[in-house]
């Protein structure tokens, strides 16, 4: 540490805290005996400060496995077990990635790890701590959240781009801001946020999503809010009380799915010629009129049918409202889907199937790994006659 500060370097500290009841949850700390497994706790850290020195900065902190000096302590006499970390580079830092190039500081060394950075290897940590049966109730609710998720992205097509929704598609389309078009994306916005050119549009979308979800995906919708809330309580069992103004889980994962949807949406739009559109126009007028027609005379229609003895003597069959009925309508619904719909859902259909067949190639190459490691680490266990 000492030949680092001579150098110029920082000195990188990091502070864990865990509650008791979180350790005697995972079979970390036995309350009886009053033993704690230091074994599994030191290779957290190790693992925790792996991560750190080689991810934390735009390159590896250390120019070689020797370059970084580093060490850790855990201690118990507060009411929370505390681990910290301390770490440098060891020789003097040259690498442009790794100084600062502007401002009060310039020459000197980037000395900030980022959040993100952080944030990962805290969860690296829990992970590395949890007992075999709290992961696997993470691993299934991660899983749940991930199948409703799937299958509303999956069956959305069907049941956004039907005839119910016509008009608040159209809506949605003249909403979107021409001089845009191809550009159209919801952004680091939240859908609900009112300001910028795509702030009507994500409105409208945002209440398209609502309507859907009320009612055609209404138990997959209701599933994915389920479970997701019952992540964020693991997460407070983890991670304490959260801070004023911070996100649940929950709330991000649902603004991911709507935006995923949205965007979804706004794309295949895109890729609609605005002639294509004017079939929407066209039908809501031809029901309009259709509608009127059938208001006009459906007091006559009425009393024709119902005079009808045949009629009258059976109770199966409603009174008609319109004798001769258009068949591309259904009652007061929209009319059947036209070419740009099944043209966008079409489309729809063919990114979805590129999007899962990559998630699942990405799952087996990702379970790959993990067997290839697993099976290096026996190797490595049995070469030293472990």
């Amino acid at each position: 540490m000492d030949e680092a500060q001579e150098n110029g370097n920082n000195i990188h500290e990091l502070a864990f805290s865990i509650r008791g009841d979180w350790l005697v949850k995972n079979n970390l700390y036995d309350p009886e005996t009053r033993m704690i497994d230091q074994n599994k706790l030191k290779h957290a850290e190790q693992e925790v400060a792996k991560t750190l020195i080689n991810k934390g900065f735009n390159l590896p902190l250390g120019e070689d496995e020797n370059d970084v000096v580093w060490f850790g302590v855990i201690h118990q006499d507060t009411d929370h077990l505390n681990m910290h970390l301390w770490f440098a580079k060891k020789s003097r830092e040259t690498r442009a990635e790794m100084l600062k190039q502007e401002g009060k500081y310039k020459g000197q060394p980037i000395g900030v790890i980022p959040l993100e950075v952080i944030e990962q290897a805290k969860r690296q940590f829990r992970k590395q701590l949890m007992s075999s049966q709290e992961l696997r109730r993470h691993q299934e609710i991660l899983k749940g959240v991930g199948g409703f998720k799937n299958e509303i992205v999956e069956t959305a097509s069907d049941n956004l781009l039907n005839d119910r929704h016509a008009k608040a598609i159209k809506k949605i389309y003249d909403a979107l801001p021409q001089d845009m078009k191809g550009r159209w994306q919801v952004g680091n916005a939240h859908l609900t946020a009112g300001k910028g050119k795509m702030a009507k549009a994500n409105q409208l979308t945002n209440q398209l999503l609502d309507d859907l979800f009320d009612k055609e995906l209404k138990p997959e919708y209701e599933g994915f809010k389920s479970l997701a809330q019952e992540y964020d309580a693991i997460n407070i069992e983890d991670q304490g009380v959260m801070h004023k103004g911070q996100r649940k889980w929950s709330e991000n994962k649902e603004d991911e799915l709507r935006k995923r949807l949205a965007n979804q949406l706004y794309k295949h739009l895109a890729q609609i010629e605005d002639t294509s559109l004017n079939d929407i126009d066209q039908q809501m007028s031809e029901l309009l009129s259709h509608v009127k027609k059938r208001d006009k005379g459906g007091n006559v229609d009425r009393t024709k049918i119902a005079s009808s003895p045949q009629e009258k003597n059976s109770p199966s069959k409603p009174l008609l409202n319109n004798v001769k009925q258009n068949p591309k309508y259904i009652g007061d619904q929209m009319p059947v889907r036209g070419g740009s719909f099944n043209k966008i859902s079409c489309l729809w259909r063919q990114d979805i199937r590129a999007e899962i067949n990559a998630e699942r190639q990405f799952l087996r190459n990702q379970k790959k790994a993990e067997q290839e490691k697993a099976q290096e680490e026996y190797e490595s266990q049995i070469s030293r006659g472990m």
